[in-house]
C-alpha cells in the first residue's frame, strides 16, 4: 500500500480516505532537490491509482511550507553540462505537470514562506490555502534566474500581468496580499485553517470520485488542448460517457429517491 511507502524526502499518510504529502526536510525549510521532486512524481502518480485516496493535501514539516529550490544542488547543477542541466529541469517541469493533472483534488496548506519554485507547487494544485502570516515570493530574479519551470502555473492561476507584478519585481507578500493576487484561493487566520480545509475536505467527499476526476480532464482539454468547435463534440461526448456510466447513473437516482449516493461514506 501506498501508506506503507518509505520516502527520503517527503511523507505520506492516508486518513479518512485523505492523502497527506508533507515536505519533510525542515532542517532547510523543505527546499527542493532532485530527490525530493522524483519522490513527489511517484507519490502523486502513486494516489492517482489508490480507490483509498479521494484528495491530496500537500504541506510542510517545521516551520514553513516550502523555500523553493535547494540552492546547493541547484549551484551544483548549473556546473555540470547544458544536457544534464536541461535534463534535471525536464524532471522540475515535469513535477509540477505530475500534480496539475493528479486525478485527486489537490489542496496546498502554506504556513512560514513559500519562496521560488514552491510557487509552483502550491499553483499546479486545484485550492491552495495559506495562514495570513505566511510569507510568498516568486524571488529568483533577485538571485539572477527566472522562474521558469513554474511560469505556466503560476499564470494560470494570477493571469499575466499579476505575474508580470510578482516575477520581475520579486517582492514578498503576505497570506492576504496573495489572495488579492490569486496565488491562493483564500487566507485564514492560523488557527482557523485546519477547520476552514476540514470543511472543503467534507464538500468534496460529497461529490463522485470519477465525476472529480473526470472534471479535472474536462477542464484541463478545454483550457490546454481544445479550439471552440473542437469542444463542441468533446464536451457531448464526455456528457454522455458520464451520465451512462455506474457512478453517474447512481448519482441521479440518489438524487431522485433523495437519498446520499453510495459514495457518500456515514
Amino acid at each position: 500500500m501506498i501508506s506503507n511507502m518509505k520516502f527520503e524526502t517527503i511523507e505520506f499518510e492516508i486518513k479518512d480516505r485523505v492523502g497527506t504529502i508533507w515536505l519533510n526536510r525542515p532542517d532547510v525549510h523543505n527546499a527542493f532537490n532532485n530527490v525530493m521532486l522524483a519522490e513527489l512524481i511517484d507519490c502523486i502518480e502513486l494516489a492517482n491509482v489508490n480507490d483509498d485516496v479521494i484528495c491530496v493535501i500537500i504541506r510542510g514539516r517545521g516551520r514553513s511550507f516550502c523555500a523553493g529550490v535547494d540552492l546547493n544542488w541547484m549551484r551544483d547543477v548549473a556546473k555540470n553540462s547544458y544536457d544534464v542541466n536541461y535534463q534535471e529541469s525536464l524532471v522540475l517541469s515535469k513535477c509540477f505537470h505530475t500534480i496539475y493533472t493528479c486525478k485527486k483534488p489537490t489542496i496546498a496548506l502554506i504556513h512560514g514562506v513559500s519562496l521560488g519554485g514552491a510557487n509552483g507547487i502550491l499553483s499546479a494544485c486545484d485550492f491552495a490555502y495559506c495562514v495570513d502570516d505566511a510569507t510568498f515570493s516568486l524571488s529568483e530574479v533577485k538571485i539572477g534566474i527566472i522562474p521558469a519551470c513554474i511560469s505556466p502555473y503560476v499564470v494560470k492561476r494570477v493571469g499575466e500581468y499579476g505575474s508580470r507584478d510578482l516575477m520581475i519585481s520579486g517582492k514578498r507578500i503576505k497570506g492576504k496580499e496573495a489572495e488579492w493576487y490569486r496565488l491562493v484561493n483564500k487566507s485564514v487566520e492560523p488557527e482557523k485553517l485546519d477547520e476552514f480545509v476540514a470543511s472543503v475536505i467534507a464538500t468534496l467527499s460529497t461529490s463522485g470520485p470519477k465525476a472529480m476526476a473526470m472534471c479535472k480532464e474536462l477542464i484541463y482539454n478545454i483550457s490546454n488542448k481544445l479550439t471552440l468547435d473542437e469542444a463542441m463534440d468533446y464536451t457531448a461526448k464526455m456528457i454522455a460517457d458520464i451520465r451512462a456510466s455506474d457512478e453517474g447513473q447512481e448519482g441521479m437516482a440518489a438524487f431522485l429517491e433523495k437519498r446520499k449516493p453510495n459514495w457518500v461514506k456515514e
